[in-house]
């Protein structure tokens, strides 16, 4: 029996190599659609109809993150710096004392204006008796008054002064450098500290001229900080009146809200939308990576179909499919890695 069935596929394959012909044999004499065996089970998968939908184009400009509230701190008088109370890093409140500058001289002419101001009450009040009495004239009465003023000004100037002595926080934040030192000579505009408000964060870009028609005060904008694997939604609160000469572009500040693990001085980008277009998007689940090829599966007359695509930019609302897809198509977008070509499925959106 087996010879002649060996005869019979023979014939069947006359002109084809030996090898060939072999690896056939063992199926020869078989009914693919045998009655007896079980079909394959039909899988249901749920699927997603794809259309296109419109998508900005993007152009990307870097920056870095920035505090929104931030100040140099430096003394208004002249002096030895003799206490710095803070290290960079501390964290400080609206009017803690973060330095004190040698107050001795100030003190001194405060002590000045308080004798000058006494001497000039005892005076006023001398000329006032005498000019109720008449020994006075009004002229000698007025000289006193004015002296008096004169000396009660002085006490306030040397009051204010020694307050100067000590510089608060301006605001609660953290110390982010110290520029100065315990025996420094601290005058008038010489920065001695520098506080932040790490609680309000905003980026920082340079706009070049050809996008900054596309950037509108209060507008959301992307922004992608890298270190803090942060993808946020800045809002614009400051754009440059006019560009910077040297390289043409405009500052634009960008509000960002709270993340974990964002700071002051990190780098990132901003994508600023140039037009419109349409865009074929799919869930992220739906593409499935196997080395360098991407493929996703499509539902045809209750087979899953296998189409190569080539993925673009990814989106809130999925990954952009650049090609391998034009629309109207149902895509499996659960367990699609575990599915093979021709695989029986049943759709279920």
């Amino acid at each position: 029996m087996m010879i002649r069935k060996f005869f019979r596929c023979w014939s069947g394959w006359a002109g084809i190599g030996v090898g060939v012909a072999l690896i056939f044999l063992s199926g020869c004499g078989k009914n693919p659609e045998s009655p007896g065996k079980p079909s394959e089970a039909t899988r249901t998968v749920r699927v997603v109809t794809v259309a296109p939908v419109p998508i900005w184009d993007e152009e990307e400009v870097v920056g870095g993150v920035q505090a929104a509230q931030r100040a140099v701190l430096s003394a208004k008088v002249t002096g030895v710096v003799d206490t710095i109370r803070v290290t960079p890093g501390t964290r400080v409140t609206h009017g803690d004392p973060l330095v004190t500058i040698d107050a001795r001289e100030i003190r001194a002419r405060l002590d000045q204006a308080v004798a000058a101001q006494e001497q000039a009450q005892k005076d006023f009040a001398r000329s006032q008796r005498l000019l109720q009495s008449g020994s006075a004239t009004r002229q000698e009465f007025d000289a006193a008054t004015a002296r008096l003023r004169t000396a009660d000004a002085g006490l306030v100037e040397a009051k204010t002064m020694l307050g100067y002595t000590e510089i608060p926080a301006p605001f609660d934040g953290v110390v982010t450098r110290k520029l100065a030192e315990v025996g420094d000579l601290a005058s008038p505009g010489k920065p001695l500290l520098e506080v932040e408000n790490s609680s309000l964060l905003r980026f920082e870009a340079e706009v070049p001229e050809a996008l900054i028609g596309r950037v509108a005060m209060q507008s959301r904008v992307p922004v992608q900080v890298g270190a803090a694997h942060a993808h946020l939604q800045g809002v614009v609160s400051e754009i440059a009146p006019s560009a910077s000469a040297a390289s043409r572009t405009y500052l634009v500040k960008l509000d960002l809200p709270a993340a974990e693990g964002l700071r002051a001085g990190q780098f990132g980008r901003a994508r600023i939308p140039v037009k419109e277009r349409p865009a074929v998007l799919v869930p992220e689940t739906a593409v499935v990576r196997r080395g360098q090829l991407e493929m996703v599966f499509v539902v045809e007359g209750g087979r899953a179909r296998l189409r190569l695509v080539k993925t673009g930019r990814v989106f809130d609302g999925g990954v952009e499919i650049l090609s391998g897809l034009s629309g109207g198509e149902a895509v499996v977008v659960e367990d699609a890695s575990q599915l093979r070509d021709g695989a029986h499925v049943e759709g279920m959106k």
